[in-house]
């Protein structure tokens, strides 16, 4: 069997990786419907410019520790399966290990992540994040930091799987903005 090859993106002070159809049609609808039916979701706060607003998604947190992020501490909940599976495939291919995943649902083109790095203290820098991507094609915008007119924009579609590496959070934010489309489970 041919070991799938990812795209290298084309970012200074990045290293940004996409395998496209890494799970296909089958195993992406299995896994959404498995994790949109057994996922414990929540829609929780977090602390923007001072104030407690609720997060414009649903999430899950899934993991080995605690992770602090935007004035709330999320504690992780065991693996199940399903994610055990994911995790066992994109750890193989990547070389990586992940100790958690951070599970957000959009329900719809109102749902969103604004602009951010995952930089927060307790990620050690360089390490890489992860995203895989069940259900409707989604936005994934990259911007420079220090120019934000810089920026990449992808399309991530059911089963794609895209990891983030290096410098790369150090240099650029990325986010899922709004748009208008149907039901979309994005592992991050």
């Amino acid at each position: 069997m041919t070991p799938i090859q990812g795209s290298q993106l084309s970012m200074s002070n990045a290293d940004v990786v996409i395998w496209r159809c890494l799970f296909d049609t089958q195993e992406s609808e299995q896994f959404f419907s498995q994790l949109y039916q057994n996922i414990a979701w929540k829609h929780e706060p977090i602390k923007l410019f001072g104030k407690f607003v609720l997060q414009p998604r649903l999430t899950a947190y899934y993991g080995d520790k605690p992770y602090p992020y935007s004035g709330i501490i999320m504690y992780p909940l065991p693996w199940i399966e399903p994610l055990l599976k994911i995790k066992s495939r994109i750890e193989l291919l990547s070389n990586t290990e992940f100790n958690a995943v951070l599970l957000n649902l959009y329900r719809d083109g109102s749902d969103s992540m604004r602009w951010h790095s995952d930089d927060e203290k307790e990620i050690v820098a360089g390490s890489a994040i992860g995203s895989v991507s069940f259900g409707t094609t989604r936005r994934f915008v990259f911007r420079r930091r220090d120019e934000r007119k810089i920026k990449i924009n992808l399309e991530l579609a059911q089963g794609d799987f895209l990891v983030m590496r290096g410098e790369t959070q150090k240099f650029w934010q990325h986010q899922v903005p709004k748009r208008l489309n149907k039901l979309v489970l994005g592992l991050i």
